[in-house]
């Protein structure tokens, strides 16, 4: 089964979870395309890297989920949480220009789960639901909107978990 990235719930709300998350490591890709077709481009150079494709020829086991974010109509940048404990200062370098590595800071997040198959407007819906129930609940976002998808792209649609992600304001 795939690692998947840990989390505490500090606090559940109707509509989402607010959680705790730890420091980790992404590698992460910046890809131009509508977000699926990012999706697909970012997610090339990421397996390569865990595959063995750096400076080190390290295989790093894959895990759950894979996050994007966009950063305006064309761009967005794919990662790939690395494996829980992974210390950032030994991560193997990529070789691909195009590919790196980010230590993340421990961060609460606002995180809103649904289902289905991967569409821009399934995302961009759940990450509008998401900004406006963190809004009423009295929290203010600190960072941009970004979306997790946990499973294959050959698992059908409808059993697929997705989640539009937030950090907010401590």
């Amino acid at each position: 089964m795939t690692e998947q990235q840990p989390f505490e719930v500090e606090r559940s709300f109707d509509e989402f979870e607010l959680r705790r998350y730890p420091d980790h490591v992404l590698v992460q890709v910046t890809v131009d395309g509508d977000f699926f077709r990012a999706g697909n481009l970012g997610f090339r150079p990421l397996i390569r890297y865990i595959s063995g494709r750096n400076a080190q020829a390290t295989r790093i086991p894959m895990t759950a989920p894979v996050t994007q974010e966009p950063l305006g109509d064309d761009s967005h940048t794919v990662s790939f949480v690395l494996p829980d404990g992974t210390d950032p200062t030994t991560v193997p370098v990529p070789t691909d220009a195009s590919v790196a590595t980010v230590a993340v800071p421990a961060s609460l997040v606002a995180a809103r789960r649904f289902g289905g198959g991967w569409t821009d407007a399934r995302f961009e819906q759940n990450g509008r639901m998401l900004l406006a129930a963190v809004e009423r609940a009295g929290l203010r976002a600190a960072g941009n909107l970004y979306f997790a998808r946990y499973d294959p792209p050959w698992k059908p649609g409808f059993l697929k978990h997705n989640e539009a992600l937030v950090q907010v304001e401590e």
